[in-house]
């Protein structure tokens, strides 16, 4: 079978099968809400939102779960309870397609990489503007 070549979030979603493109379009619908500025991409053949041109989050449907991705220290500690129920693995939160869609997980997920996206921004302008600074100070 020949690798799908998707162009965008609804072709990704259109050829899961029907079970799976229901629960996923519940997380696509959850993700926007929380993070409604958030750039819908395809990257690595899978679901992206992206914030200030910086990757915010993935998801994925499989046979029998969907990933959200990437799952860091901080998210982690931070939903820890949430996690219990789930598999996790190096930045990868595994929930059965046969669980509730958890929604309180997904918003919580999506709100906290935005304000560390947003902050990357932050730290990465100022650093830029100091450097510029720095470089006409020389001449």
């Amino acid at each position: 079978m020949a690798k799908a070549n998707y162009r965008s979030v609804d072709d990704y979603i259109a050829l899961q099968p029907e079970a799976t493109q229901r629960v996923l379009t519940r997380v696509r619908r959850i993700i926007r809400k929380a993070v409604p500025g958030a750039e819908e991409v395809i990257s690595y053949q899978i679901p992206a939102y992206k914030l200030h041109g910086r990757i915010l989050m993935f998801f994925a449907g499989w046979k029998a779960h969907f990933s959200l991705y990437p799952l860091n220290a901080r998210i982690a500690k931070a939903f820890k309870k949430d996690l219990a129920g789930y598999e996790t693995s190096k930045g990868t939160v595994k929930i059965p397609l046969s669980d509730p869609v958890p929604v309180k997980l997904i918003e919580g997920f999506a709100t906290m990489r935005a304000k560390e996206v947003e902050a990357a921004q932050k730290t990465g302008r100022a650093t830029a503007t100091k450097a510029k600074k720095a470089s006409s100070n020389r001449r």
